[in-house]
C-alpha cells in the first residue's frame, strides 16, 4: 500500500545538501505525528531543494512546519510566501464556474462561439466546449508547442518576462519561423494535462468579464476568503516575492546559483503561503465560492459514451491502481487514490524554482499543502517530499 500511494502522489507532481535539523520548525503537538511530519520536509541530498514549507490538517488537529534554506544556512519562516504556478488553474475554473452559474456562460458552449476567430478554423475544424478547456480534454497544442528547447541560462534570464494571455496564444497558435501546430487528438476523445488550455480559459474569463484576470480572481476569491497574504502577478513587469519567502535558485549552466524569487510570469501567475492555500481548498470545498451543481463539477472526470472515464493520452500518467492510464483531471482539480480508496482532490503548480501543491479529503477532515524551493534545475524532489508529507499525515 505504501508504494501505491507513492506511485500515485509522483504522478500528481508533475515536475544539495541536507538542512540543518535545528531549521525545521513547528507548533506544539496536536495529535499528529509531529516528527514524522518534521522528518518529511527535512531536505534530502536528492530531492534538489533549497526548502520546503508545509501544512497539514487532520480531523481538526493542525501541523505547520519549515525547513533551513540549505544554500544560505538561514532559517524559513513557516509563514513564508511561495510561488504557487498552475495551482492557480483551479482558481480560473472557479471563476468560470461562477461565471456559469450567473448565466453568462455556458460550460458546453464552444471556444469559437466565445472567442472567434482565436482557433485559426483551417486546423482546428471541431467545436471546442469550455468544460474542454477546463478537464484537459481539449486536444489543443501544448504552450509554445514546437519551439526549441530553453537552456538553463535561458530559463533563468526569461523569468523576469511578463508575458499576457493574448501572447501566448499568438505565439503557440500563429508563431513565427516554425509550423504552427494543430489538434494533438479529437476534442472531447481523451485526456492530456493542458497548460494552453488554461491560457484561453484566462483570455475568455478578461472577454467575458470585461475586467484583468487579476482582477476577478482577487474579487471573486482572494478578498472573500480572506486570503490576505496571496497576490496576484503584477501586470508587464517582474515583481519581488513579499517576505518572508521561500528560498528558491535555479543553476547557471556554469553551476553558480542564482536566486530567483523576483519574476514576471503570466497574468495567473501568484504568490500565496500555506495558510491561505488552506483557506482556499477549505472555501472551494465548503460552498463559499460554488453552489452545489458547479461544485460537483470539481470532483467529476471526464466521460466517454460508455460512462468510463476518457483515457490519459499517454496511459500511464494519471492514476497508478485500478483504472490505470485513465482520466484523473475534473475540472480545476486533479484526484490521487489513497490505499483505503478514497480520494484526494487538488492541484500541483511550478514556476522557476518552485514546485507546490494543496489537496484535501472532500470532506476537509485531511488537507495537506507544501512548496518547495529548489537548488537544481529539475525539481524532480518535490515528488519525494509530497509522498512523504502525504505518508507521515497518513500516519503509515
Amino acid at each position: 500500500m505504501r508504494r501505491f500511494l507513492a506511485l500515485s502522489l509522483a504522478a500528481a507532481v508533475t515536475f544539495g545538501a541536507v538542512a540543518p535539523a535545528q531549521a525545521a520548525t513547528a507548533e506544539p503537538a496536536t495529535g499528529l505525528d509531529r516528527a514524522a511530519l518534521r522528518e518529511a520536509i527535512t531536505v534530502r541530498p536528492s530531492d534538489g531543494a533549497a526548502g520546503v514549507v508545509a501544512e497539514v490538517h487532520k480531523n481538526g488537529q493542525t501541523w505547520r512546519g519549515a525547513s533551513g534554506d540549505v544554500v544560505t544556512g538561514r532559517p524559513i519562516s513557516r509563514n513564508a510566501h511561495f510561488r504557487i504556478g498552475s495551482i492557480s488553474k483551479a482558481m480560473e475554473a472557479v471563476i468560470l464556474l461562477q461565471l456559469s452559474a450567473e448565466g453568462r456562460v455556458d460550460l458546453d458552449q464552444s471556444v469559437q462561439h466565445y472567442l472567434p476567430g482565436l482557433l485559426p478554423e483551417d486546423r482546428f475544424t471541431e467545436p471546442i466546449s469550455v468544460r474542454q478547456l477546463l478537464d484537459h480534454t481539449s486536444g489543443l497544442p501544448h504552450d509554445f508547442e514546437g519551439a526549441p528547447a530553453t537552456s538553463p541560462d535561458e530559463e533563468i534570464e526569461r523569468r523576469l518576462d511578463y508575458v499576457t494571455f493574448d501572447e501566448v496564444i499568438q505565439q503557440t497558435l500563429r508563431p513565427e519561423g516554425r509550423p504552427a501546430p494543430g489538434p494533438r487528438f479529437r476534442p472531447g476523445t481523451r485526456q492530456e494535462y493542458n497548460s494552453f488550455g488554461y491560457r484561453v480559459a484566462g483570455k475568455l474569463i478578461e472577454e467575458i468579464t470585461g475586467h484583468s484576470y487579476q482582477y476577478e480572481v482577487t474579487a471573486r476569491i482572494v478578498k472573500p476568503l480572506e486570503m490576505r497574504q496571496t497576490r496576484a502577478a503584477v501586470p508587464g513587469r517582474s515583481t519581488p516575492m513579499p517576505r518572508p519567502y521561500l528560498p528558491a535558485y535555479l543553476p547557471r549552466s556554469s553551476g553558480e546559483l542564482v536566486d530567483v524569487t523576483v519574476q514576471g510570469g503570466l497574468p495567473a501567475s501568484m504568490t500565496s503561503t500555506t495558510g491561505d492555500m488552506d483557506r482556499f481548498i477549505s472555501g472551494l470545498f465548503d460552498g463559499r465560492l460554488l453552489r452545489p451543481a458547479q461544485a460537483a463539477e470539481l470532483f467529476t472526470v471526464p466521460k466517454g459514451a460508455d460512462g468510463k472515464p476518457l483515457p490519459y493520452a499517454d496511459g500511464s500518467y494519471c492514476n497508478t491502481g485500478p483504472g490505470k492510464g485513465t482520466a484523473c483531471f475534473s475540472v480545476g482539480l486533479m484526484s490521487v487514490p489513497l490505499p483505503d480508496g478514497s480520494l484526494l482532490w487538488g492541484k500541483t503548480g511550478s514556476e522557476p524554482g518552485y514546485r507546490s501543491g494543496v489537496f484535501a479529503a472532500r470532506d476537509l477532515s485531511l488537507r495537506a499543502v507544501y512548496s518547495m524551493g529548489t537548488s537544481s534545475s529539475s525539481g524532480n524532489g518535490a515528488a519525494a517530499v509530497a509522498q512523504r508529507l502525504t505518508l507521515a499525515a497518513l500516519g503509515n
